[in-house]
C-alpha cells in the first residue's frame, strides 16, 4: 500500500541528477531524424525511426517507474501534490488551445474563406464556383479550379453518435470509479475502471472502421479539400487524445492492481480523469461541430 504517512517525507522532495531527460531528447531525436529521412525517400529512416520510438518508451518506462518508486516510498509532501496539480492544469489548458487552433481553422474555412472564393471580386475568375459548405463535388467548396476528387461528407449516423455514447458511458463508469475509490472500494474501483478502458479500446476500433469507410466508400481523404483537411486533422488528433488518455488509465488501473493509492492520496488517478473528461467534451465539440453541422 501506499506510504502516505512516511517520517522522512521532505517539505519539497527534489531528486538528483537524473539522466531521463538526455536520454529521452536523444531518443526524440531519432524519432525526428528517422521521420523526416523516410518521408524523403531514405529507406534507413524507418529504421531509424522504429530504433528511436523503441528506445524513447524504454526511457519513459524507467523515468515513470523512478517517479511512482518516489511517490510509493513517501517522499512526495503536499507541496509535491500542488505542483502535479498545477503542471496538469497547464497542460490541458495546452490541449485546450491545441484545438482551439483547429476548431479556428474550420471556422475560419466556413465563415470566411470559402465565402470569400464566392465573393464578387472572385466572380470573373470562377464563375460557377457555389460558396456553400459542406462540399460534395468538386468544383463546389472543395476546388474551384476542379482539381480535387468528387467525395461525400460525413453524416452523425451512426458511428459518431455510437462513439459519443461510448464516450460519455466512458466518463461515468470513470466517475464512478473514482468515487469507489474515495470510499476505499478497491475491487469496485479496479472494475470500473477496466470498463472504462475497454469502452476506450471500442471507440479506437469504431472510429477506425470510419475511416475505413471513409476512404473507400465515401472517397474522403486528407486531401479532400479543405473539409477533408480539417475533418481528419480535428478528429485523428482527438482519437490520438483518446489513445494517449486509455494507455493513461490502463497503467492506473494496473497500478491500482498493485496496491497503490489511497482515498487521500491518488493525484495519478485523479491527473488521468482530468485528461479523459477533457478528451471528453472536445469530443461534444466536435460531435456538434463537425458532423452535425
Amino acid at each position: 500500500m501506499s506510504s502516505t504517512a512516511h517520517a522522512a517525507t521532505p517539505y519539497y522532495f527534489v531528486p538528483g541528477p537524473s539522466r531521463h531527460p538526455a536520454m529521452a531528447a536523444l531518443g526524440l531525436f531519432f524519432v525526428i531524424l528517422g521521420a523526416g529521412q523516410w518521408i524523403n525517400g531514405e529507406d534507413w529512416g524507418k529504421y531509424a525511426l522504429a530504433g528511436g520510438m523503441l528506445f524513447w518508451w524504454g526511457v519513459l518506462y524507467q523515468w515513470f517507474r523512478d517517479a511512482i518508486n518516489e511517490s510509493e516510498g513517501g517522499l512526495y509532501s503536499h507541496r509535491i501534490d500542488l505542483s502535479y496539480r498545477w503542471s496538469m492544469s497547464w497542460f490541458i489548458f495546452s490541449e485546450v488551445m491545441f484545438f482551439g487552433a483547429f476548431f479556428t481553422a474550420l471556422w475560419w474555412a466556413r465563415g470566411h474563406s470559402v465565402p470569400a472564393l464566392g465573393s464578387l471580386d472572385n466572380a470573373l475568375l470562377w464563375p460557377d464556383f457555389k460558396a456553400v459548405w459542406p462540399s460534395i463535388a468538386a468544383g463546389v467548396t472543395a476546388s474551384p479550379a476542379n482539381i480535387i476528387e468528387p467525395f461525400q461528407t460525413m453524416t452523425p449516423f451512426w458511428l459518431p453518435t455510437i462513439n459519443t455514447g461510448l464516450l460519455l458511458s466512458s466518463g461515468v463508469t470513470l466517475t464512478i470509479a473514482h468515487h469507489a475509490l474515495v470510499k476505499g472500494e478497491r475491487g469496485k474501483t479496479i472494475a470500473f475502471m477496466w470498463a472504462t478502458v475497454l469502452l476506450g479500446t471500442v471507440f479506437l476500433f469504431v472510429q477506425g472502421y470510419e475511416y475505413a469507410h471513409a476512404y473507400s466508400e465515401m472517397n474522403l481523404k486528407l486531401t479532400s479539400g479543405v473539409y477533408g483537411s480539417t475533418f481528419f486533422l480535428l478528429t485523428g488528433f482527438h482519437g490520438f487524445h483518446v489513445f494517449v488518455g486509455m494507455l493513461m488509465l490502463l497503467f492506473i488501473t494496473l497500478r491500482l492492481m498493485k496496491g497503490h493509492f489511497t482515498p487521500s492520496k491518488h493525484f495519478g488517478f485523479e491527473g488521468a480523469a482530468w485528461y479523459w473528461h477533457f478528451v471528453d467534451v472536445v469530443w461534444l465539440g466536435l460531435y456538434v461541430i463537425v458532423y452535425w453541422t
